[in-house]
C-alpha cells in the first residue's frame, strides 16, 4: 500500500494510441478535461498501444518512462485518456505509487464538480457509485491478506468488503427510487408543456461549443456559462417568443467522444430533454479545426439516446472568432450532401444558420430560421362564427388572435390574425369550419 496524496491536483497525463497517427484533437481534449477537473498539467506521454497489457495497458517501459517523469515534475496525480479494468487502475497505482484515474473517472469527477441542481446531483452520485463498485476491492486488500488460521491473524476483511458492498447496493438502490420520484415529476412538467401545445426545442452539441451563451441570449435567463467542459449540466428550460408564434426552449449537457455509458445511463432523465424535443439545434463551434468530427460525434451520441431521426437544424457558433465571417442562413441542398461527406451527420443535409452568441450576430435571423422551420407563418381574415362556436371564439381570444368582433342575431364577425399553427390546430379540433377559409389549400390538406 502506499499514502495516497489528498491534493491530486497537479497531474501527469498519458495517452495511449494505436498504431497510426495520433489525432492532435484528442489529446487538446482531454488537456481541456484536466484542467476543468481543476488539475495542473505536470506533463503528456504519449503511448503506442498495439496490443494492450491486461495488467497494466501499458507495457513496462512506457511504465518506467512515466513514473521516472512523475517523480521529476512531482505530479501526484496519473490520468489515462482510456477506459481502465479495476485490475489495471489497482496494479498502475501499485507500480507508480500514485493515484490513478482513467477517462471515465476524471469524467466523473467534472460532473460531481458542475451538478448544481438535486437531480443533478443524484444523477452524479448513482454513475459514481456504480463505478466504484467494481473497484470496491481495491481499498480493502490490505485486510484481505489477513486470512489465515492462526490467531491474530483473522481479520475482517472479507467481512468488512461484503458489509461495504451490501452498503454500496443500498445507497444505490435509494437514489435510484429517489430519481424515479424526479423523473416522475418531470414527465408531468413536460406532459403540460405538451398540453400547452408549444413546440419544443433542445439545445445541443459538443461541451463548450456555446449552448448555455446561446440559451441565455434566446431567453433572458441566466444559465451559468463559461469557457470550460460540461459547464451545464442541469437541464434549463425557457419559453421564448419567436416571429410568429411561441417555443418551449431547454439547454441540455454537452456532448463529447466516447462518452461513458455510465453518465449516458444516469443522465436518462435530463437527455429526455433531448431525446423528446420537436426540432434539435445543433449547436457547432464554428472555429473549432476540428468542428467536422465534433457533430459526427455529437450524431453518434444522439443515436445512442435514441434521438438520432429527429429534425435538426446546424447552428454554427463562435463566428466572431474567423476573420471576415457573417451571419448567414443556409438552406439545405436536397442533392448534396453535408459539408465532410456522409462522415459528417450521418450523410444528412441540413439547414445551417452562422451566428455569434456572445456578440448577438445573427440571433435575429435564427429567430427567423427558426420560426420558418416550425411553420410560424401567419393567417389575417374575418371569420363569421355562430352562437353555438364561442368555445373557439374564447380560443381565438385566449391567443390574443382577435383584432375586431361584431354580434349580431347570427353571431359573431370577427378580424383574427393568428399564427398557421395555431390556425391548423383550431381547425383540426373544430371539425374545419369556420377556420377553414383562412387556411391555404396546402395547408388544409396537412392537417386534413
Amino acid at each position: 500500500m502506499f499514502e495516497r496524496s489528498r491534493k491530486g491536483e497537479h497531474a501527469l497525463l498519458i495517452q495511449p494510441y494505436a498504431s497510426g497517427r495520433l489525432d492532435d484533437g484528442i489529446t487538446e481534449e482531454f488537456s481541456d478535461l484536466a484542467r476543468s477537473a481543476g488539475a495542473s498539467i505536470a506533463a503528456l506521454i504519449t503511448a503506442r498501444i498495439d496490443r494492450p497489457n491486461p495488467s497494466t495497458l501499458i507495457g513496462s517501459g512506457k511504465l518506467d518512462e512515466v513514473k521516472a517523469a512523475a517523480d521529476a515534475t512531482g505530479a501526484d496525480l496519473i490520468l489515462v485518456n482510456f477506459p481502465l479494468s479495476p485490475g489495471q487502475e489497482r496494479n498502475l497505482e501499485k507500480l507508480l505509487q500514485r493515484r490513478v484515474l482513467d477517462r471515465t473517472g476524471l469524467i466523473l469527477d467534472i460532473f460531481a464538480q458542475r451538478a448544481r441542481s438535486h437531480e443533478g446531483k443524484l444523477q452524479v452520485e448513482l454513475a459514481q457509485l456504480r463505478h466504484m463498485a467494481t473497484r470496491l476491492i481495491r481499498g480493502w486488500t490490505h485486510l484481505e491478506r489477513q486470512r489465515g488460521g492462526s490467531i491474530g491473524l483473522r481479520g475482517p476483511g472479507e467481512t468488512q468488503l461484503e458489509t461495504d458492498r451490501r452498503l454500496l447496493q443500498k445507497r444505490v438502490e435509494q437514489l435510484q427510487k429517489r430519481l424515479e420520484k424526479v423523473e416522475v415529476q418531470r414527465t408531468q412538467m413536460r406532459r403540460a408543456r405538451v398540453r400547452s401545445e408549444l413546440p419544443r426545442v433542445a439545445l445541443v452539441g459538443y461541451t463548450n461549443a456555446g449552448k448555455s451563451t446561446l440559451f441565455n441570449v434566446l431567453t433572458g435567463a441566466e444559465a451559468y456559462a463559461a469557457d470550460q467542459l460540461f459547464a451545464t449540466l442541469d437541464p434549463t428550460v425557457r419559453r421564448i417568443d419567436l416571429p410568429g408564434g411561441a417555443v418551449v426552449l431547454a439547454d441540455t449537457v454537452g456532448f463529447v467522444r466516447d462518452l461513458p455509458h455510465e453518465l449516458v445511463a444516469a443522465f436518462r432523465s435530463t437527455l429526455s430533454e433531448a431525446r423528446e424535443a420537436d426540432l434539435l439545434l445543433h449547436i457547432v463551434d464554428a472555429a473549432d479545426p476540428h468542428r467536422e468530427e465534433r457533430i459526427a460525434q455529437v450524431d453518434e451520441v444522439l443515436q445512442e439516446i435514441g434521438a438520432g431521426d429527429l429534425p435538426q437544424m446546424l447552428v454554427f457558433n463562435k463566428i466572431d472568432r474567423i476573420e471576415g465571417a457573417e451571419p448567414r442562413h443556409d438552406q439545405p441542398d436536397p442533392d448534396a450532401g453535408e459539408e465532410g461527406g456522409d462522415a459528417v451527420g450521418i450523410g444528412r443535409a441540413r439547414e445551417r444558420v452562422w451566428i455569434s452568441a456572445r456578440d448577438g450576430q445573427g440571433i435575429d435571423l435564427l429567430k427567423g430560421a427558426l420560426a420558418q422551420r416550425l411553420g410560424f407563418q401567419r393567417v389575417r381574415g374575418e371569420l363569421h362564427l355562430p352562437a353555438h362556436s364561442a368555445r373557439l371564439r374564447s380560443r381565438l381570444h385566449a391567443l390574443g388572435a382577435v383584432l375586431s368582433e361584431d354580434f349580431d342575431e347570427h353571431g359573431w364577425r370577427v378580424t383574427v390574425d393568428l399564427a398557421l399553427a395555431d390556425a391548423q390546430r383550431l381547425a383540426s379540433q373544430a371539425g374545419g369550419h369556420p377556420l377553414e377559409a383562412l387556411l391555404p389549400q396546402a395547408e388544409r390538406e396537412d392537417w386534413q
